[in-house]
């Protein structure tokens, strides 16, 4: 992914974006330093920690637990310095612009839906056997997570134009265009998954993201069973009614009756005599 400027400088470097960075350059480093002094203990952490299809659902043999965790801590996992490099520049310019925009809790939302549908996208084509994918291969990096940030970028400021190596101008939204074409001739289906799923977050999640949709969910599912029990007491007041009276207890004109009326004036006949 070539590094991007877009006509309007530089983003402020961003609270959630600076917190995405900070941690995988510093898995990077880590990585870097502990290869060289324990490599068979940083083997260990890398095949925990990265996307392996066949791990999230099965574990290994030592250790027969789905590596669920994987979804997620791939993406903090790179393998060079060209490749870390291109994506935390990708992160900072496309990532701050949306996190202003969106602010902290939404965007942390929508970049992690992103790099978790990257990872599902992997593990389905993976057991799949196309594109030379198969479960005991590992994935690593940000990508998906990132591609899903370049459709919301593209969509959100489609007319804005950004310099390609800072030369050449684009629309943003013919940016994302090209680098999606791109994931989809070379076959790089976590790139692939992180869009498709930055789109359909765009088009379909409400403004106000999961917990909106949630509260929205709950409130429905509270109004409805509110709206079936006073049906259903209904129900059991009309029943009750067509086993009674009703002139005992309205008149000819529908009207509720007093209950003194209904008395048998004292006769002790009506019921409510106490």
């Amino acid at each position: 992914m070539p590094s991007t400027l877009s006509s309007f400088g530089f983003p402020p470097f961003t609270r959630a974006v600076k917190q995405l960075v900070y941690i995988c350059v510093a898995v990077f480093l880590a990585g870097m330093l502990l290869a060289r002094v324990a490599p068979n203990f940083w083997l260990r952490i890398d095949e925990t920690v990265s996307l392996v299809p066949l791990a999230v659902l099965h574990g290994y043999p030592d250790f027969p637990v789905p590596h669920i965790w994987q979804l997620i801590t791939y993406s903090f996992m790179h393998g060079g310095v060209m490749h870390i490099l291109f994506n935390m520049l990708s992160l900072w310019l496309f990532g701050a612009t949306l996190e202003q925009s969106w602010g902290y809790r939404k965007f942390m939302e929508f970049y992690f839906l992103c790099v978790v549908g990257a990872a599902l996208a992997t593990i389905a084509v993976s057991y799949s056997g196309l594109l030379g994918l198969r479960p005991d291969i590992p994935t690593i990096g940000a990508s998906g997570g990132i591609y899903g940030l370049i459709v919301a970028f593209g969509i959100i400021y489609a007319e804005m134009r950004i310099f390609v190596l800072g030369i050449f101008p684009i629309k943003a939204k013919w940016f994302a265009l090209i680098w999606i074409a791109i994931a989809v001739l070379m076959g790089q289906v976590a790139h692939m998954g992180g869009a498709l799923v930055g789109f359909a977050y765009l088009k379909f999640m409400p403004r106000g993201g999961i917990p909106y949709l949630a509260s929205e969910r709950y409130y429905g599912i509270r109004n409805w069973y509110h709206r079936y029990k006073r049906k259903q007491a209904q129900k059991k007041f009309e029943v009750y009614m067509g086993k009674v009276d009703r002139k005992e207890y309205f008149d000819e004109h529908g009207n509720y009756r007093d209950p003194d009326d209904r008395k048998g004036n004292g006769d002790g006949g009506g019921k409510w005599v106490n």
